[in-house]
């Protein structure tokens, strides 16, 4: 399951700055950063914690400044950008870079061969960093110090620190722990926990650091971080520091955690059942994003930058909880959102700072009634369906039919209109001020699909629990949204279906949301449709990364994502690729072809790219997205809960058909 990066990678800056890695708690918490050392985002640190799990996010730690000494001789193992500079260097001495499951470097120091360790405390908003002297390079055992100088940013997670007067900069010592309370009225409290270190008060700002990304992305990328004390430790054989916010862990415990860590993570992968390396490094990737909401669990959307978002938790559900066999998290997060049902929806989003949950969406709540499917198949956990969920989606359907929040709300014809020319409410929903890039209101395909699939998933339930009058009446509902589908979503002229009905308008973009009326559990169009739509598809949206939004052929088509926040947000669904697709292609080209003896291994072919990109950009991660003209360069953000989840879905399922 290692992930290695060789000694001429690492010392190759760009290269070695390009690949991040990424470590969570569980909490919504994260560190991460660069192989290289040196920060590239707003977002790299080595301790952001959450607050109030899984959201109020402070980024504490930026980083650690480390100097090794050996028999007198000198080494800066830290690097940072500045203006016209890279300075230190410290990549110059790296050896390797592993993710072993966390991030290992080994540098090679004059004689002496150092390893650095990091990790999160799971369940904890703190980060463990060790160091151990391996050995000599040459000869005997050199006599070496460490010292180390931790970077303070004390910041909300998505802004940028200057320097300020307004930082507390006071720190009290006792025995081997230094407290700080550097921002008074948020009350929070940052430890560091050390093995034996002489603490030296120091108080400087590092200024102007530069992050190439922030830049890239049309945002300030300038920042100043500060430095309270520096750790001079004698570096016999081992050295740990413990950062933690709300109170200390002893640095002797380092030791323990870390192994405590790595059986969980082993443990993890051995309940999954999953055999080959790309299914295991997707099973330790999708633990990633599973964090604590209230007293239950919910779904980072992505890190660095995302929260929980409820669509993208429910379509990620399947992949990251239940092929992993984790089914008493996806319980859990159920059991949560339905707390939250409001006007028969759950929400959208929930705010970084914590406020109320936006409802804001239409999909959302219908790809909810595909989670509890999921997880109904799953375990035949009738007793929570009756108690807890049933009366719950019952709701949401009336609420449907009567109409609820942005007109949503069943037309007559059974089909679910949501919107007007102001609203995004569905998974296309990139805006920028009042410009909206891929307008659907009306009828959006996805819709349809989403909802027959509800509708035939509440008959199924209502059989089971021998409701045989919901049953009689949620069939009724989805014929009549089936047929009314069939009549007016096929488009003859190309082959495939239309993406939007609104008001008699069509509009026949070829984009990749006409899967889901094949792919879902329940299929609303007719079989002798399917191979038709998947060729369109395949032939002008596919790619190894996943599918393009828009096909290339058309007019509106953007083929890169990259500028100011306009410009990105303009490419986002018109042509951009998105990794999470491959998922319901897959599904539908192995519905569509399900006769075909070579489907399974043509199926597996069309992840191909995955199991390379896991060694690229953020290391044993998915991206969110990837440039739609080649080579499709990964975009946005690193490490996308959706695009690990129906990867590892979608991948273990075929790698199991093919055993």
């Amino acid at each position: 399951m290692m992930i290695e990066i060789k000694e001429s990678y690492c010392k190759n800056f760009d290269f070695a700055t390009s690949l991040e890695w990424l470590e969570t708690n569980g909490l919504g918490g994260f560190a991460m950063g660069t192989v290289s050392g040196a920060p590239t985002r707003r977002y790299h640190s080595y301790l952001t914690a959450a607050l109030t799990p899984p959201v109020v996010r402070r980024a504490l730690v930026a980083k650690i400044e480390e100097t090794l000494e050996v028999d007198g001789e000198t080494f800066d193992l830290s690097a940072n950008q500045y203006p016209g500079t890279i300075y230190p260097q410290g990549y110059k001495f790296l050896k390797s870079f592993r993710l072993d499951p966390f991030p290992i470097w080994t540098f090679e120091c004059g004689n002496a061969v150092v390893e650095k360790r990091l990790f999160m405390v799971n369940g904890r908003n703190a980060t463990a960093v060790r160091y151990r002297l391996l050995s000599a390079a040459r000869g005997n055992r050199p006599k070496a110090r460490l010292r180390l100088r931790p970077l303070l940013s004390c910041k909300d997670f998505h802004s940028l620190m200057k320097k300020t007067n307004a930082l507390d900069t006071a720190f009290t010592l006792r025995d081997e722990v230094i407290e700080m309370g550097p921002e008074p009225g948020l009350g929070y409290r940052i430890f560091f926990s050390h093995s034996g270190a002489a603490v030296k008060a120091t108080g400087y700002w590092y200024e102007d650091f530069r992050y190439p990304i922030e830049a890239e992305r049309g945002f300030d990328f300038s920042e100043d971080l500060f430095q309270p004390f520096e750790l001079d430790f004698d570096f016999r054989r081992e050295v740990s520091v413990i950062i933690s916010e709300g109170r200390s862990i002893d640095a002797v415990a380092a030791a323990e955690l870390e192994k405590s860590e790595i059986r969980r993570r082993n443990r993890l992968v051995r309940r999954s059942g999953l055999e080959s390396k790309t299914e295991k490094l997707l099973v330790l990737a999708s633990e990633k994003f599973v964090a604590e909401r209230g007293s239950g669990n919910t779904i980072i959307a992505g890190y660095p930058w995302f929260s929980d978002w409820g669509r993208d938790t429910m379509i990620a559900l399947a992949g990251l909880t239940l092929k992993p066999k984790r089914a008493d998290i996806a319980r859990s997060i159920l059991a949560e959102y339905a707390g939250f049902v409001s006007e028969g929806m759950i929400p959208n989003r929930f705010p970084d700072n914590g406020e109320t949950p936006d409802y804001n969406t239409a999909d959302a709540t219908l790809w909810y009634f595909e989670g509890v499917r999921s997880y109904i198949e799953q375990t035949g956990d009738l007793d929570f369906l009756e108690t807890e969920l049933y009366g719950k989606l019952a709701e949401i359907v009336h609420q449907h039919l009567r109409g609820t929040r942005y007109g949503i709300r069943v037309d007559t014809d059974g089909l679910l209109h949501a919107g007007g020319p102001d609203t995004q409410l569905t998974w296309m929903d990139a805006k920028n001020g009042a410009t909206v890039f891929t307008p659907r209101d009306g009828k959006p395909i996805e819709l349809q699909a989403l909802w027959y699939n509800a509708l035939r998933s509440m008959a199924d339930f209502a059989e089971i629990l021998g409701f045989d009058d919901d049953r009689v009446r949620f069939d009724s509902l989805a014929n009549l949204t089936r047929f009314s589908f069939n009549a007016v979503f096929w488009n003859t002229e190309t082959g495939c279906l239309y993406d939007v009905i609104n008001n008699g308008l069509r509009d026949a973009r070829i984009r990749p949301n006409q899967l889901f009326a094949i792919s879902l559990q329940h299929p609303v169009l007719e079989r002798r449709y399917w191979r038709s739509v998947v060729d369109r598809v395949r032939s002008e949206l596919l790619t190894p990364f996943g599918l393009r939004t828009l096909s290339p052929r058309d007019p509106g088509y953007i083929g890169h994502y990259r500028g100011n926040a306009f410009e990105r947000d303009s490419a986002y669904h018109q042509g951009t690729v998105w990794a999470w697709l491959i998922g319901p292609f897959i599904d539908a080209f192995r519905r569509a072809y399900s006769d075909d003896p070579n489907a399974e291994k043509q199926a597996l072919g069309f992840l191909t790219g995955f199991e390379e990109h896991l060694h690229v950009a953020c290391l044993g991660q998915i991206s969110e997205i990837f440039d739609g003209d080649p080579p499709h360069a990964p975009r946005g953000c690193p490490a996308q809960a959706w695009s690990v989840a129906e990867v590892l879905r979608v991948y273990s399922s075929v790698m199991s058909a093919l055993s």
